[in-house]
Formats: structure tokens, C-alpha cells, sequence
């Protein structure tokens, strides 16, 4: 499982673990019944303290992405893809009508924010391409 920590972005490591796998497992990346690493796996290759990744299993346990698996490990749930789906949809909502509420609020008019929006989307598009 490729997971990429930024401790830059201002947001808690295990909470960066929690959001990469449900948008793994929204993308497809990760499928029902696959098993995760162990926490001493995942601590290891992100090297970060166990207890910040066991902390991010517990809250996916929580959330019904992923479970137990007895004498095997942690699995991705039956139901976990359209869950995580709807999570990522709400998660990025929200960041976006945070953007748009703060573009409006700088005075910018709403096309000029439809171009922004427009120009910056081509630019990710190419990039995702290459």
C-alpha cells in the first residue's frame, strides 16, 4: 500500500492515513477483502510511531472500512467502497465550498471564478497525463 505522509500540510499523520486509504479504496486501489499491512509494517515504511498508525486503524475500524479478521489481519469491508466514495464526495465538497466561500469574499465575480476553476482543472488534467 502506497501511502505518502506530508508533515507539512498541517494535518495529523493519522489522519493522513485515514484519508489515503478511504480514497484508496473509493478508487478501487484497495478492494474488499484485501489486506492491509500490520501496524509495524505500515510504521516502518511511513517510519512513524506505531501508535500514530494503530491510532488511523482504529478510526477505519470505526468507520466500517476496514475489520478484523481473525488469525489473518485487517481486511477492506464489504461495504467500504461506496462508504469511502461518499466520504471523499463530502470531504471534497466541503474543501471546495471553503475555496469558493473565500474567492467570493475577495470580490471576485462568480465567472471569474468559473475561469479559475476551468484553467486550473485543464492544468491538472494535463499533469495527471503525464
Amino acid at each position: 500500500m502506497l501511502l505518502h505522509i506530508d508533515a507539512n500540510n498541517g494535518l495529523a499523520v493519522y489522519d493522513q492515513i485515514v484519508r489515503q486509504v478511504k480514497f484508496a479504496v473509493a478508487d478501487g486501489a484497495l478492494r474488499t477483502g484485501e489486506l492491509v499491512p500490520s501496524v509495524r509494517e505500515l510504521a516502518r515504511e511511513l517510519t512513524i510511531n506505531p501508535n500514530t498508525v494503530a491510532r488511523a486503524y482504529r478510526q477505519l475500524q470505526d468507520d466500517g472500512v476496514i475489520e478484523t479478521v481473525r488469525g489473518t489481519g485487517l481486511s477492506i469491508t464489504a461495504s467500504a467502497r461506496r462508504q469511502c466514495q461518499a466520504d471523499r464526495t463530502k470531504l471534497l465538497r466541503a474543501r471546495l465550498r471553503s475555496v469558493l466561500e473565500e474567492a467570493m469574499h475577495s470580490g471576485l465575480e462568480p465567472k471569474e471564478i468559473e475561469s479559475l476553476i476551468h484553467d486550473e482543472l485543464s492544468t491538472v488534467r494535463r499533469f495527471k497525463q503525464k
